[in-house]
């Protein structure tokens, strides 16, 4: 049997759904563009161009919000001090951490607007008879991976508490990932939320525990459905964006037989 690689990372693209200043814009330059560009900029007269050859495809990106993209989260996007030491920004990350034994928890049953508590995976853990080992890297499923696209994804969805976030730090885990816009509540719900409350420590509260706990998150997920609980292995490698917050990664599940 051959290896099964699963593609967990959402099309890079345009889509409108997203925040309208985090909106990806890709240029996309033909072949016939850079048959010309040749000629002009590196001299060569188009007798030399090899022949039933019409120049090369080229692309640029004009605009991408790197947290609009399936990402990694960097300590520095927390704050920029963890643990009492400067945060690493994404291309200081050991690659080593981007690499382990995948653990899917899944918390599809949760409601909109209402936080993944630490009894939501004991629970789900228990039900699959899986221990969290230390390096593991684990995925929380919410399925609102099937809003992408649309004003919903990034409006609703579940998210991670406080104690859930730090739970799985004290477990071993230093990369964990959900499929949905972000780690926390959404947005525009937890700043209401902690209006009414009056609370400033409410906000951004997932997010937050970095300060405190070295980890990082992986957001915007997708196809987490199509794996097991267990028995694969994930790669999230980042771009080697320097002084980056976050950088976009092609997340895949490998599976072996």
């Amino acid at each position: 049997m051959k290896t099964t690689i699963i593609d967990l990372s959402k099309p890079i693209q345009y889509n409108a759904g997203d925040p309208w200043f985090m909106r990806v814009k890709i240029k996309h330059k033909s072949h016939k563009k850079s048959y010309w560009l040749i000629r002009l900029a590196l001299n060569l007269p188009f007798r030399l161009f090899p022949k039933n050859w019409t120049g090369w495809a080229d692309d640029s990106i004009k605009n991408m919000g790197l947290h609009a993209t399936t990402h990694i989260d960097a300590p520095w996007h927390y704050g920029p001090v963890v643990e009492g030491k400067p945060a690493k920004t994404i291309d200081q990350i050991p690659l080593e951490w981007c690499y382990g034994d995948g653990i899917v928890i899944d918390c599809t049953h949760k409601e909109d607007f209402v936080a993944i508590t630490i009894d939501d995976l004991k629970k789900d853990l228990d039900k699959n008879g899986i221990s969290i080992q230390e390096g593991n890297i684990v995925l929380i499923r919410t399925d609102r991976d099937t809003m992408m696209g649309t004003t919903d994804f990034v409006e609703k969805g579940t998210g991670m508490s406080k104690e859930a976030t730090e739970w799985l730090i004290d477990q071993g885990v230093k990369v964990m990932g959900i499929d949905q816009w972000g780690w926390d509540l959404p947005l525009k719900y937890m700043a209401k939320k902690a209006r009414e409350l009056n609370d400033p420590e409410y906000f951004w509260e997932g997010h937050r525990v970095g300060i405190e706990k070295e980890y990082l998150h992986i957001e915007q997920l997708t196809n987490l459905s199509a794996l097991p609980p267990s028995g694969f292995k994930v790669s999230v490698f980042p771009l080697k964006i320097v002084g980056g917050s976050a950088a976009p990664a092609r997340v895949v599940a490998i599976m072996n037989p």
